[in-house]
């Protein structure tokens, strides 16, 4: 789940990426709007980076048999909150705390 979760946010950098390398409008009107969707665009990619390095973390914690484990309490994280969150660090209590 976890890499193809990395892929998918890969291939979505990439499309981000390819998009705010297009070149923009000669048009005032038209380059204002487009102004606009690199400001959405950007704050995705940058969401996604966030994200990719917490799925790197998780990676590394299941490498080091640390995976599932709440970086806080040391208590098991449960399996429904990893479902909803794969790289979760802590437990859903250790979370709202």
């Amino acid at each position: 789940m976890l890499l193809k979760r990395l892929r998918e946010l890969g291939a979505r950098l990439s499309d981000i990426e390819t998009a705010l390398l297009e070149e923009h409008s000669k048009d005032w009107d038209e380059m204002a709007i487009e102004r606009e969707g690199e400001e959405v665009l950007e704050s995705l990619g940058a969401a996604g980076q966030a994200e990719i390095v917490q799925i790197r973390l998780a990676l590394d914690r299941l490498n080091d048999g640390t995976y599932g484990v709440c970086a806080t309490c040391g208590e098991e994280i449960s399996a429904a909150r990893l479902y909803a969150v794969p790289y979760a660090m802590v437990c859903r209590r250790c979370a709202a705390t």
